[in-house]
């Protein structure tokens, strides 16, 4: 029997999944993303698969689309519309292969023989498109899969769907009708004109403009389609998938021409790389791959389940977005001694890799979220950024959830434990200072990548370090020796010389990078910037006075308030001359140097092709622009890259320019 709680799960999770389908397929109107959909349905489906028991009748895993909207006419699918399974990560398409192979095996063919063709899965909306004597008679939505929705009338104006076909036949046709993200930059700047409510994506654009009863409305946007399957056919049926295609190219169907044969899983993973790394360079929105076998014959002999052809899957992206649970919330301290509280989460795999914990920022972040321990959240990462939870599915809250309040003692220090709310922000901070955790923080940010960057000396080599006695402040770290490192754990002789070279070179330090590595509050990497380039050396830094700081663009009160104080504070003094004992400051103005994108603002997004974050930023700041960390009006460019996140969103809504890595290149060239 399943336990008590988790058959509470089932229910709520059931009723909130069945809500956003309808929401999604009838409504086009859905409240979360597609990854987010998708990882709700994938919880349902292990808890069906483990307690078969609990299985609904109606469940959505087994369902195909959703009901018909009474708007408009039904239409009887004279062929079953069946909707792809999916798969996320390596591990399930291997399994998914060995499953074909088996079940071709099982009756009578080769699994050698097997192949797949290879298509881009754009997320659009699915036609069915029937054709007498070549005529274009009937255009259906997909409905529950049986009964779909009548729209003849708005695909009618959609110039790439033939009217007439090349061969005076019958035939019905399955294609994918999308929107450009340019035409949806385009319709939402028209809405917002009209206080009308936003396009959440290029796929609830396309559905909305396709599903209208004035056909004028669709003819107004730039719909388009693209065949790739065919049902029935009163001419001859070509042998295989990619055979498939040229025949609907032929008749004069739109096919989209990429499309490959994989013969194994390697194949099948090159593709899906390649089309990872160039996905945000179509003009339309792909979420995957779609794979199905090659040979007609060997999928008459793997057939379909009740949802899902088994012949075919959709290899999806990594999800930016996915549902988990929060399961506890503990403290974090920092390097400044700020206490962060950290989300302990339900492990999850996202934006390419498994997240188990996220940060809550703060007490009034947790406060606006009405965010308690055991709430399904929606967590979102994409690319290298840090997993952050964004917000609460609060329908799936059962009772049980915990309220969180922030300690009024800290268990991390060592010291008193008291705790302070820090004058004028929403951080609480330990007044103890000096602790082992926060220690730990501020060496690992002094050696790490914005500042002295030693390459080889992570967060494991601090924590020796530390606890050997070797380092007690910055300056130990540059008279640390080969046989300090061999009296180490899983330090050799390379792993040592490699280390104490690292250490060397960073003994040449640029001014902003030794400001980062200090830890002085609110100090950033673009302020640190900003304050080297204003003073130039590090004692015109030392000797400045409050107002000067001040007047710094891009300081203000607060942050030339923490710089004036450290720097006069008895604490840092001696370290600081220490450290100089050591380092040489080397100087880069970056406002003397080329300035070819002088005043333009950059926010950077996702992996780049070549370029690592840091060398891109050097880069803009070498030719004279700035970065900042979000997209507003003011912001001239984003450089975008493989996994964006929601800053691409964010661009396209406020109409600012997005570059690729090779167009970033030709602007500085």
């Amino acid at each position: 029997m399943a336990p008590k709680s988790l058959q509470t799960r089932y229910e709520t999770l059931l009723a909130e999944v069945k809500h956003h389908r309808d929401l999604y397929h009838t409504h086009d109107a859905p409240e979360i993303s597609d990854e987010v959909y998708d990882s709700l349905v994938k919880e349902l489906q292990v808890i069906e698969y483990k307690y078969p028991e609990l299985k609904a009748y109606d469940t959505p895993s087994e369902s195909i689309g959703a009901d018909v909207s009474e708007a408009f006419s039904k239409v009887q699918h004279a062929v079953r519309q069946y909707s792809f399974d999916n798969v996320f990560t390596s591990e399930e398409l291997r399994a998914w292969d060995e499953r074909v192979r088996k079940g071709v095996e099982k009756e009578g063919g080769k699994a050698s023989d097997v192949a797949y063709c290879m298509e881009y899965k754009i997320d659009g909306l699915k036609a069915i498109l029937t054709y007498k004597k070549g005529k274009l008679t009937l255009a259906a939505t997909r409905g529950n899969g049986d009964i779909g929705e009548d729209v003849t009338h708005t695909v009618k104006t959609i110039k790439n769907i033939p009217h007439t076909l090349s061969k005076l036949i019958d035939v019905i046709a399955i294609g994918e009708i999308w929107l450009s993200d340019t035409e949806l930059a385009r319709i939402n700047r028209e809405r917002a004109k009209n206080d009308e409510q936003l396009f959440a994506n290029t796929r609830n654009a396309a559905a909305g403009s396709l599903r209208q009863l004035d056909a004028s409305i669709t003819a107004s946007r730039k719909l388009e389609n693209f065949a790739y399957d065919i049902e029935q056919i009163s001419d001859d049926i070509p042998d295989t998938q990619t055979g498939e295609l040229k025949k609907l190219k032929e008749l004069g169907f739109n096919v989209n021409p990429v499309f490959k044969l994989g013969k194994s899983v390697e194949d099948i993973e090159k593709f899906y790389t390649e089309t990872l790394k160039k996905r945000h360079d179509m003009p339309y929105h792909i979420d995957g791959i779609v794979l199905k076998v090659e040979r007609r014959d060997h999928q008459k002999m793997l057939g379909h389940t009740a949802k899902a052809p088994r012949f075919g899957v959709a290899y999806k992206f990594p999800a930016e977005q996915v549902a988990t649970v929060i399961e506890d919330i503990a403290l974090q301290v920092g390097r400044t001694g700020v206490l962060t509280p950290v989300a302990h989460l339900k492990p999850v795999f996202v934006g390419g890799a498994m997240v188990s914990r996220a940060t809550l920022h703060n007490e009034d972040f947790i406060k606006e979220l009405d965010l308690r321990i055991g709430d399904t959240v929606v967590l979102q990462r994409a690319g290298d950024v840090i997993p952050e939870v964004v917000s609460v599915l609060t329908n799936l809250r059962t009772g049980k959830e915990k309220i969180w309040k922030f300690p009024t003692t800290c268990a991390l220090c060592g010291g008193d434990g008291s705790i302070e709310r820090v004058p004028g922000e929403a951080a609480y901070r330990c007044r103890f200072k000096g602790s082992r955790p926060q220690t730990e923080r501020v060496f690992e940010h002094f050696v790490g990548k914005h500042a002295f960057d030693i390459d080889g000396l992570g967060k494991e080599q601090v924590k020796m370090f530390l606890d050997a006695g070797l380092v007690s402040e910055f300056a130990d770290i540059f008279t640390i020796t080969k046989g300090d490192l061999l009296s180490l754990p899983r330090f050799a002789e390379k792993s040592a010389d490699n280390l104490v070279a690292s250490i060397e070179k960073a003994k040449r330090v640029p001014f902003a990078r030794l400001l980062i590595g200090l830890s002085i509050q609110h100090v950033g990497e673009e302020t640190a910037i900003d304050i080297a380039n204003h003073f130039g050396t590090l004692q015109k830094l030392r000797d400045s006075t409050l107002p000067e700081l001040t007047a710094i663009e891009g300081v203000g009160v607060v942050v030339a308030q923490s710089v004036y104080d450290w720097f006069r504070n008895p604490d840092n003094k001696k370290p600081l001359e220490h450290l100089l004992q050591h380092v040489r400051v080397e100087i880069t103005n970056y406002k003397l140097q080329i300035t070819k994108l002088t005043g333009k603002t950059f926010v950077l997004t996702g992996t780049l092709p070549t370029l690592s974050r840091d060398e891109a930023k050097e880069l803009i700041r070498v030719h004279g622009g700035s970065i900042s960390s979000s997209v507003s009006k003011k912001t001239d460019y984003v450089l975008a890259g493989v996994e964006a996140g929601t800053k691409l969103d964010e661009a396209e809504k406020l109409g600012v320019k997005v570059i690729t890595e090779e167009q970033f290149k030709a602007l500085i060239s």
